[in-house]
């Protein structure tokens, strides 16, 4: 019988492109056995994370859900560091991953969705990056990326479905396709993802890292265990006290967290539901600046490099008084 189920499982059929990471779980597990899960307070800045927690050809996965919920700090940072050949999660990402495009921190890329920004239209200068032949690509749906990620925070080599199976999708991922060894059907098998650092924004958090998160999740929970080393950015930090009285309502807990910054308007041009709305006049200026690689370059030199961090950033388009309107108008609509 062993041999029977062992000639079920075997390898049928195996996707064409690279996969960028190590899906081994042993090896995962040698390093986050050896990581810290003291409860100590873990402030920090995000000149520092970035500088101290990312390293060049390091690969990274940023949070949240298209425009929203967006790490934006981290990746501005990445970006004024000039940090360079990074591998990057392309999983529902949009604005960040126009961002780190206009930097070209990456040189590899897992699509699932990149280059749109959703009803806004596709980034001119992400499709020039992509299609320049400078990164190398591995495609994917944002279903795969997520059970990729599932199988790392579960500790997991690899994570079987169906949804890919027979299409150019899986010919041009790094997928294999295998059969059951228990009835001989056909799976493909999505070898789990555990990146090097991972960004991820959220409403509140306390200095331990514990978090509280309101709106769409997506997979930021398992990206959390799923990532080796993760800096959570906060609208706000509150007390212990707070997380202690309402412990079920903790999203992220502290032992997945290497560093808390708090910065508020973190996901700024994106919305952070129930806080701000998207700046979408921003967002456009992005779109439009694109177009020329000459106005490209003198926008980032204005915005991010010649900006000494994104309190600046935040100033340069339009500052408190711009916070406020996007605050007032996100409550309008969806206030909670």
């Amino acid at each position: 019988m062993s041999v029977e189920l062992q000639e079920k499982g075997r390898e049928l059929k195996s996707g064409i492109n690279e996969i960028f990471t190590d899906p081994d779980a042993d090896r995962a597990r040698a390093f986050f056995r050896n990581k810290s899960r003291a409860l100590k307070p873990k402030l920090s800045t995000v000149e520092e994370v970035v500088k101290t927690m990312i390293r060049d050809g390091d690969y990274i996965a940023i949070g949240g859900f298209g425009a929203n919920r967006i790490p934006t700090a981290i990746v501005h940072e990445i970006v004024r560091q000039r940090k360079k050949n990074l591998g990057f999660a392309g999983h529902t990402s949009t604005h960040d991953f126009q961002v780190l495009s206009a930097g070209e921190c990456f040189n590899r890329c897992d699509i699932a969705y990149i280059i749109g920004l959703e009803a806004r239209g596709l980034s001119p200068n992400a499709r020039r990056y992509i299609e320049s032949g400078k990164v190398k690509l591995t495609e994917w749906t944002n279903a795969t990326l997520s059970w990729r990620i599932k199988a790392a925070a579960m500790g997991l080599s690899f994570m079987p479905a169906r949804n890919i199976l027979g299409t150019d999708t899986f010919k041009y991922s790094g997928a294999k396709e295998i059969e059951c060894p228990f009835t001989g059907q056909k799976y493909a098998a999505f070898p789990a993802l555990y990146p090097d650092f991972a960004a991820i924004h959220v409403h509140e958090c306390d200095i331990y890292g514990n978090c509280h998160l309101y709106g769409s999740s997506v997979s930021d929970q398992d990206l959390a265990k799923a990532s080796k080393r993760v800096v959570i950015t906060a609208e706000r930090i509150i007390p212990n006290d707070e997380i202690r009285r309402n412990p079920e309502a903790t999203f992220i807990p502290f032992w997945c967290v290497d560093a808390v910054i708090e910065m508020p308007y973190g996901s700024y041009p994106g919305n952070m539901p129930y806080e701000y709305f998207s700046d979408e006049e921003h967002l456009k200026e992005w779109l439009r600046v694109e177009k020329d690689p000459d106005d490209l370059k003198r926008f980032l030199d204005r915005q991010i490099y010649g900006t000494k961090n994104f309190y600046e950033y935040l100033e340069l388009n339009g500052g408190i008084e711009k916070m406020k309107k996007l605050r007032a108008i996100e409550l309008l609509t969806n206030g909670k």
